[in-house]
């Protein structure tokens, strides 16, 4: 398992355990890709995994550039039309830096 896998499931874990329920995981698409698929109530919830050991470069949020986040919107756009997914979505960010988790929803929008 590679370390970003691992920080994968522990975020699943970690929102499993807030309630959430994990629907899919790694969706991959040519331009872009959904670390986890998460249904929180009727609202789906779409998230990034970032993981950085230190903050030295500014951490693991500002590892998401601009144009990493057209990349997941662009997926999260079309998971939503191949699902016909009629309910509200968001997308949110499970930030790790070091040990620490960071859960920032609705951190992403078009």
């Amino acid at each position: 398992m590679t370390l970003g896998q691992e920080f994968e499931k522990q975020a699943a874990q970690y929102l499993q355990s807030q309630g959430l329920k994990l629907v899919g995981q790694n969706i991959n698409y040519k331009f872009g890709e959904i670390d986890l698929v998460m249904k929180e109530a009727n609202q789906w919830v779409f998230v990034e995994v970032k993981y950085r050991s230190t903050l030295q470069f500014g951490g693991a949020l500002a590892a998401i550039s601009q144009a990493k986040k057209m990349k997941i919107i662009r997926a999260v756009e079309a998971y939503v039309q191949q699902h016909n997914i009629k309910q509200s979505y968001r997308i949110d960010v499970i930030a790790f830096e070091g040990q620490q988790l960071h859960w920032l929803k609705n951190a992403i929008t078009a």
